[in-house]
Formats: structure tokens, sequence, C-alpha cells
């Protein structure tokens, strides 16, 4: 008979297994038994720590993807305060850390609100996040809110055991890490990050030199990647107690970076990542053994901007070029003439200006410059200095300025006449250099060719070309304040355009305005000095563009926004992409607007046009306005000049303004630095696009 199963097989497998099992009962004694005592020990010596994973920040990107603004990886010291505690004079050793990394051209992070050198007293400009942590530290020792910072000062000397040996200024560097350390335990902060982005250099003298109770951290810092759009991207930087009434709601520590202005403001939601955790387990001599993730980091996202960083470039070199080069040439008039009034030359230099090109078919801004600027990978460096300069360079002119439009308004009584049926394109008036009206009551304002001669019968489009005052002091007469008013309104004069950053509203003059403001009656002259852009009338550089990009499309007034898209961290997946949104639709017969277009091709491309030395011969038809905003008695007129391209198909409309400019047509030169880049880059790359088809 057969058998399945043969006596010497089972016999081998029953031998195979009785030695697994001694082999495996042995192990267990020697592991528990033999070696348990030494394996105890050693568990016991493992330290397991929670630490926080910093989640990177978004990126923020231009309209063609080219990174602006990126972060890049740092190492920061963290104070390790089991180890630091365990040493016999943690204090020496504190004060050792500082004065190496001082000497290293580092800076250790001290946030205590009180003087460095005697007699102590807290600081100035102390913030309103150092004030709350001061207060939560002295509310959980039981000191009351008015203790001066001598009685603190006692009080750390005391605390901290800061002996004799020690002088005034180390026993304050001291208690500053003491307190930053202290400051952990009472409010809900992240890790005290003693020195941040310190050198190679530094780190490995701290480990050739085996200094305990300071370890070192992998983080991010934000990095610029362009030295343009400073007053757009903005920066980041510790909350300020409103932001974290705000933040904290949604997680954010007290110590939390947050967009502070900008971009880096406008976005925070989409730009924030959320910090993770991660029990950290290491020997006693620092050596990492193992990393669990408790919560996973979740970084920010990353934002696209409607802005085209080399226009953006093209735009900030052609206004800050402009005006020093016009600056200098006043100084050296002056330096000539050797004996000068020093506060006539003052206000003659000018003080900065603005930029704006807008996308004439969606409203999105392609560039938004203002001058003075600065650079924001300096900026805490530079800051004292920035605030200080008198020409206010951290002041974001292009949406925070306001100016007198002066003649580049004029477009808006073109059309409020045309379409309310006070004139046609076919009407005409002659000029007759003063308008009399008013005379009987004192006020006769005259054209500005008057005393030179006249401008003769002009229409809307002539009127336009040679910007003839006396034709709108006739036409804003019979249209009156309210009616002109409404239409500025309706081109977002005076009205928020919708970008995501902060905005000037500006102010149209009216009647109601003039008297609520500044307490005057409203007078017949003060309309017309209105139709012609002047009287209380101030807008925004961005307004400006915008609304010439209204009167270059038909009349759709978009939203102004500088968002564009925004994608997930990993760029896999578009959680948001602006589509164009119409606010308000300029109805009229377009042959008004054909009316306002010539006048406006005119002046760039008619002989005696304002702009025409500029642009007669430019390759590409550009339909402008030029405008000269009058300051008052012996101070230097501000300069407007807008315009849109191509004329005959617009895409770009562009505002520039430059205080004490003098005119427009002497500006219009910078917007043509900008149309020279957007059409030579527009041209390339279409040649590239028309090759990489062929080679398809």
């Amino acid at each position: 008979m057969y058998r399945l199963i043969k006596p010497g097989r089972m016999a081998a497998c029953v031998l195979l297994l009785v030695v697994l099992i001694i082999i495996y009962v042995v192990a267990l004694f020697k592991l528990q038994i033999v070696e348990g005592a030494a394996y105890y020990e050693r568990s016991r010596n493992n330290i397991v720590t929670n630490q926080v994973v910093p989640a990177a920040r978004g990126n923020i990107l231009d309209r063609y993807g080219r990174l602006l603004v990126s972060n890049r990886t740092c190492n920061n010291l963290v104070v390790d305060t089991k180890e630091l505690f365990e040493q016999e004079d943690p204090n020496a050793i504190i004060l050792q850390m500082v004065e190496l990394v001082e000497s290293f051209g580092d800076r250790h992070i001290d946030e205590l609100p009180i003087t460095m050198e005697p007699p102590f007293e807290y600081v100035d400009n102390m913030t309103a996040i150092q004030r709350t942590c001061l207060n939560a530290y002295l509310a959980d020792k039981g000191m009351p809110e008015d203790t001066t910072a001598v009685e603190l000062m006692a009080y750390f000397r005391e605390r901290y055991s800061i002996d004799n040996s020690y002088d005034a200024r180390q026993m304050r560097i001291i208690a500053g890490v003491r307190y930053e350390l202290n400051l952990r335990y009472i409010i809900p902060t992240s890790d005290y990050i003693f020195a941040e982005d310190v050198s190679i250099d530094l780190i490995t003298t701290l480990l050739e030199g085996n200094i305990p109770g300071f370890e070192v951290r992998v983080s991010y810092i934000r990095e610029y990647n362009t030295s343009y759009a400073s007053h757009i991207l903005g920066y980041i930087g510790m909350m300020d107690s409103e932001e974290y009434a705000i933040y904290s709601k949604l997680g954010y520590k007290l110590n939390a970076q947050v967009g502070k202005t900008g971009v880096e403001k406008g976005f925070e939601e989409y730009l924030h990542g959320v910090d993770g955790m991660a029990k950290i387990t290491s020997t006693a001599s620092g050596t990492v053994t193992g990393t669990v993730y408790t919560e996973e980091p979740e970084p920010g996202n990353h934002v696209y901007l409607t802005i085209d960083i080399g226009l953006q470039e093209a735009a900030e070199q052609a206004l800050s070029s402009y005006i020093t080069a016009a600056n200098e040439a006043i100084e050296q008039e002056y330096a000539e003439l050797g004996n000068y009034d020093p506060v006539e030359k003052e206000q003659k230099l000018i003080t900065g200006g603005a930029v704006v090109a807008i996308d004439v078919n969606s409203g999105e801004p392609l560039c938004v410059a203002s001058c003075p600027s600065f650079d924001l990978s300096t900026f805490i460096e530079d800051y004292e200095a920035l605030i200080q300069d008198e020409n206010k360079p951290l002041f974001n002119r292009a949406l925070q300025g306001i100016y007198t439009p002066g003649s580049t308004f004029k477009m808006v009584t073109s059309i409020a006449a045309l379409n309310e049926g006070i004139i046609t394109p076919e009407t005409t008036i002659y000029d007759e250099g003063k308008f009399t009206k008013y005379e009987y009551a004192g006020y006769a304002p005259t054209c500005w060719i008057w005393g030179e001669g006249s401008h003769g019968d002009v229409n809307v489009t002539s009127a336009l070309e040679v910007s003839c005052n006396y034709f709108y002091y006739t036409i804003g007469d019979y249209l009156g304040i309210d009616r002109l008013s409404e239409y500025a309104l309706r081109f977002g004069l005076g009205a928020p355009t919708g970008i995501e950053l902060p905005e000037a509203v500006g102010v149209m003059s009216t009647q109601k305005y003039k008297e609520e403001t500044q307490g005057v009656k409203w007078y017949a002259g003060d309309t017309l000095q209105a139709a012609i852009g002047q009287s209380y009338s101030q807008f925004t550089p961005l307004q400006m563009a915008n609304y010439v990009a209204i009167v270059a499309n038909g009349g759709s007034r978009y939203s102004t926004s500088i968002l564009k898209s925004v994608r997930s961290y990993d760029y896999s997946e578009k959680l948001f992409e602006r589509k164009p949104e119409i606010l308000d639709t300029i109805h009229t017969n377009e042959e008004y607007y054909e009316a306002v277009w010539a006048g406006m091709e005119a002046v760039a491309n008619s002989n005696i046009g304002t702009a025409y030395t500029i642009f007669g011969d430019y390759p590409v038809t550009v339909a402008a306005k030029t405008g000269t905003a009058q300051m008052g008695e012996k101070v230097k007129n501000n300069a407007v000049f807008v315009c849109y391209a191509p004329a005959e198909n617009p895409e770009i409309a562009i505002a520039v303004v430059v205080e004490k400019g003098g005119s427009g047509s002497a500006i219009a030169v910078i917007a043509r630095d900008i149309l020279d880049y957007y059409f030579n880059f527009k041209a390339s790359a279409h040649a590239m696009e028309t090759e990489l088809s062929l080679l398809r």
C-alpha cells in the first residue's frame, strides 16, 4: 500500500521544528535575560520629542509662469531646552552662543521689548505682538501690567539665576533668550528659533566645538527671483494683534509669519501652508534614530499673477531712467547758475511717478510700476532708511497715489456730451480763446493757446487732437457737473477697480464733494474746470489706465484683478482660474467712440498732435492723450500721459504719471519704451511658436 507521508520525512520535519524552537528560545533568553538590562538602559537614554515640521509657502509666478517669489531651504538654530538645562551653567552657554552667532555676522532672535543697555526701558516701537507676549508673561508670573522694565530685569536676574559675573548688557542678552523660551510654555507659539538662516561656517564651528543645548533644523525662507515689482509682491512678517485675531481662528500660531503687504497679503489664503508635526527619536548623543509624522505638512499653493515681469521690468526701468535723467538736468541747470534759491530748485525736482499697463480686452494689469522703488531682498536691512526717505519709496503710487488727470480726462467729457445729444461728431465750435459766459461774475477761463492764436472751428475729434480747452468749457457747461460725474464714475474714475491689493478710490469733482469737504460754494467755473480734468478730480494711475482701456474697447468696464490662476503645491491641479468680468458697459453709438478714437490717434500721428514727436514714425499705430495737471503757483505741474495700441485693434492701454514732470508730451517716451518691449516680446513669442509648429 502506498503511503502519502513517509516516516523518514516526518522525522526530519519534526527535528527541524525542534531546532528552530531552540534557536528562538535562546535568542529571546539572550535579549531579555542576558542583555535585557543593557537594552533597557539604552532605551531609557533615547529621547522622544514632538517637533513642528514647517510647511513651504506657495510660490508666486507671473502670467507666463516665470518664478517671482519662491522658497529656499535654510538652516535655523533651535534651543534644545532639555539638554541646555542639564548643563551646569546654561546662562554661560546662551551667552557663548550669542557671541558666536554675532561673530559670524548673523544675529539671534530677541523679541523682548527692553533696551539692550541700561538704564533699561521698554522700547518705543514695541509691536502689538510684543505687547501681547509681554502681558501674557507678566500675568503668568503674577506681575502687574505696569511693571517697569527695571523691575522686570531684576525679576529676570533672580528667576534665571543670572549672577553678578555678567555685566548689564550680558544680563540683558541672557534674559532675552530665557524670556523667549519661557514664553513657549505660556502661549501657543511655534518653537523658538534662536537664529534663522545661519551660515554653514557657523554650523561647522558649532559641531566642532561640541557646544550643547542647540540643534540645527532645516526650514524655508522667502527668496525673491526678481528685483522688480516690489510694491506688488509684498513681504511676509510677524502678525500684529489685529491679524492674529483673524488668523488664530484659522489655526495660526502667535508667531506665525503672514503676508504683510502686496500679493503676499492679498492671497495669504492660497499661499499659506499648514505646518505638520513629527515625533523625533534620538539618542542621548543627539543622533536621530527615527522620525514619525503625526501630522503631514501641507505646502501652500502657487499663485499666478496677471503681471508680465518682463514688461514690469521695462516699465520700472523706463520710469526710473526718465526721472533720474530729468533730475540730473535740473541739478546741472542750477549748478551752472551758482547762486540760486534752493526752494525753487526743490519745487522742480521730480519726486516720483507711476506706470500701469492693462490688457484692453480683459482688464488684467500687465505691469504696475511705482518709482522710487526698493529691493525686497534687503527690505529688513534697508527699512529705517526707506521710511525716512522723503520721496517715500514704500508708497505704491500706482495704486494709492491720486493725481489730477488734466486733459487726459477729455475723452470722458467727449463721450458724455455725444451720448447726451449735446453735440454730434460733426458739431463744430469756434475757439474764441477766452470763455466769457461767466465774465460778469469775474470768471473767464482761457484756452491754453490764448494769446498765440486760435484753434478755429473744432469738432470733438480735432478738439482732442489739439486739446482745445475752449471746446470742453463749452460742452462741459451744457452737460453740467451731475451728468459729467455720472459718466466719470461709469468709466471707473473715483470707483474701486476690483484689484485685490490696497488702493485709493480717488474722487471726481462734484458740487457735493466740494461743499462737504471744502466747505465752500460750488460755482459754474468749477464745472468748466472739471470738464478739462482739473478742479478737485484726482484718480489713481490704475484707474486712469483702466479708463483708457474702456475707451479703447468701446465701453466695456472690466473688474481689475491681479490674480490669473492658482495651482496646487505640486502644480498638478488648477484650483482657480480667473475669467474676465464686465462690471458695466457704456452703451452708445459706435460712431461716437470712432470720433474719440480718431482724435486720440491724431494726438500721436498728426504733425500737430502733442505726442507726434514720439509716435509719429512708430511702427505700430498708437492712440494717445497728453495731460498737464496744474499744481499751483510756483510748483511745477504734474505730467500725465495715456495711450493704447494698436489703434486699429487695441490690446494694451497705458497710463503714465510723473510728479512735477511738466507736460504729458514730455513723458510719452516712457510709454514708448513699454510698447517697445510689449510688441518685440509678442513678435519673438510668435516667431518661436511658428518655429515650434514647423518642427512638430
